[in-house]
């Protein structure tokens, strides 16, 4: 299993309070899984180098940065808006966070593993280019594809996102750019609930209704995702692996389970062979009950490594 697992210390350091379901807790509910399944072992462990300003102002406005420099408290917290929350060491975390796309882009390009896993957090799928919402800061798979396609020269990336919520700042930060296509569904109408109005060729995000069966996601993933897969032949894969779609998980009303999310990283995995030489990032997103969250990121992670 030639697969990276990517974190970094400040990412369990961040937190919104005992209430939040965006918790340290997270991280040690997929290690522990790993570890019980016998796969930590396997996997080459290594620690993200945080992102600098230079990634993040590729998908990030400057006044933005700015701005979460001011806010950022030297003790407490700081409400950002009524459920994303900064404590003293969110920036570092949304940095290391940033950060681990680039050392998994660098570490597949080279040639040192084909597959990478970023357990970190904050998450980073709806931070929009001047604005933190839903739990993100910095969008950690915006970062990563930018700096792939202007760091290493890429021509085509994709970007899929399995969470239960659609990846509304990623889409934003790729509208229209040529260079990316973003395939997605996502729980419609839930949070956000924001999408472009004209999103162009390259975004195929599909909503899908509340208890939507697992059977709808699988036939989204064959008839429209893989087609257009194959027809933009990716030189690398980032994924959003938001596990909040899996039935245990109160923070949507989706069935799947942690059966559908192997099977969707089977497909990704047998498309990356076909075009990108079997390369894969992927970034944690979503996905709260820690139960749940534990045996999916397993699953996911066990077909990465085939």
């Amino acid at each position: 299993m030639d697969t990276l697992y990517i974190t970094h210390p400040e990412c369990r350091l961040h937190e919104m309070g005992d209430w939040h379901p965006e918790c340290p807790e997270r991280l040690d509910a997929m290690a522990d899984q790993l570890l019980a399944h016998g796969l930590m072992d396997f996997l080459i462990q290594r620690t993200a180098r945080p992102a600098a300003d230079e990634d993040v102002l590729r998908v990030h406005r400057p006044e933005y940065l700015a701005e979460l420099r001011r806010q950022a408290p030297a003790e407490g917290y700081f409400p950002v808006d009524a459920d994303t929350v900064m404590n003293p060491h969110t920036l570092a975390a949304a940095y290391a966070a940033a950060g681990s796309g680039l050392t998994a882009v660098d570490a597949i390009v080279a040639g040192e593993a084909r597959t990478a896993f970023c357990a970190v957090r904050p998450p980073g799928h709806h931070a929009r280019p001047a604005q933190a919402m839903g739990f993100c800061f910095f969008n950690n798979i915006a970062v990563a594809a930018a700096y792939a396609l202007e760091r290493h020269g890429l021509a085509r990336v994709a970007i899929i996102d399995f969470d239960v919520h659609h990846g509304n700042g990623t889409e934003e930060a790729f509208l229209h750019d040529d260079r990316v296509l973003m395939c997605s569904f996502y729980q419609h109408a839930l949070f956000p609930n924001m999408c472009a109005e004209d999103p162009g060729p390259n975004m195929i995000n599909i909503p899908v209704p509340a208890y939507a069966e697992a059977s709808v996601c699988r036939d989204i993933v064959t008839d429209s995702w893989l087609p257009a897969l194959r027809a933009f032949r990716p030189e690398l894969i980032l994924v959003s692996a938001g596990f909040d779609g899996h039935r245990e998980d109160e923070m949507g009303q989706l069935r799947l389970t942690e059966a559908d999310y192997a099977w969707i990283t089977q497909q990704l995995v047998g498309v990356s062979h076909e075009s990108a030489q079997g390369r894969i990032v992927s970034f944690l997103e979503g996905g709260y009950n820690l139960s749940a969250l534990g045996r999916s990121a397993v699953a996911h992670i066990r077909a990465l490594g085939e």
